[in-house]
């Protein structure tokens, strides 16, 4: 996987240069249509980059190798805040809704790994539903053999109280390996675990749409 990184990473950055000194018009004047056409080239070579990065950390988690922050984060802060940006779904009548606590719910860890991994699960939840409506995000906190931990569900209606752990924990895998979305899930899926947590999913017809984490408090 790192091999495969390191001989990506060149010829995409080589291109992606040469595309942005084209629009930038450092070789000539351009016509509309070719500006269109070379915005279009340098938006694909811009998710290429991403997908490299995207490989990187997947290489780096399943290795053991990456190494988080430690820092206080504000779930429900990093939640409302990164659900303020999502603009996924608007053109099909899809929105977020938060619901539940409305104070700061500390933990310790790495703000931006996590702010990516649920980035990632909030953007396939949109992505999935395929009729206007809305997706809720609820964030509430629970205690669990002396541990505190905050919880987060993502879901429509009928799937949020289909995303409650049972007690034995035989909580349903969610789906992470799916076109469209890169390795965004499975680099998500390793950050929470790696942060002590643990991700699932509903069964049956809301395998793909609804999520639910778990995520220790406190050190």
């Amino acid at each position: 996987m790192s091999l495969a990184v390191h001989e990506l990473r060149t010829p995409v950055t080589v291109v992606g240069g040469y595309l942005r000194m084209l629009l930038r018009e450092q070789a000539g004047p351009l016509t509309e249509r070719q500006r269109k056409m070379l915005e279009e080239a340098e938006r694909s070579c811009s998710r290429l980059g991403a997908l490299v990065s995207e490989m990187s950390d997947f290489g780096k988690l399943e290795a053991g190798e990456l190494t988080f922050a430690r820092q206080e984060v504000d779930i429900v802060g990093l939640i409302a805040e990164l659900a303020g940006g999502m603009r996924e779904g608007a053109d099909r009548g899809v929105r977020l809704e938060l619901r539940g606590v409305d104070e700061p719910v500390p933990m310790t860890g790495d703000r931006t790994r996590l702010s990516a991994a649920l980035k990632a699960l909030l953007h396939a939840a949109l992505r999935e539903r395929g009729e206007p409506g809305a997706i809720i995000v609820e964030c509430s906190t629970e205690g669990r053999n002396g541990q505190r931990y905050a919880l987060v569900r993502i879901g429509d209606e009928t799937a949020l109280p289909l995303l409650t752990a049972p007690p034995d924990e035989t909580m349903p895998a969610y789906d992470v390996w799916r076109g469209g979305l890169g390795l965004a899930l499975p680099v998500a899926r390793r950050v929470i675990e790696g942060h002590g947590g643990t991700l699932w999913s509903a069964d049956g017809a809301h395998s793909r749409s609804a999520s639910a984490l778990r995520l220790p408090l406190g050190t």
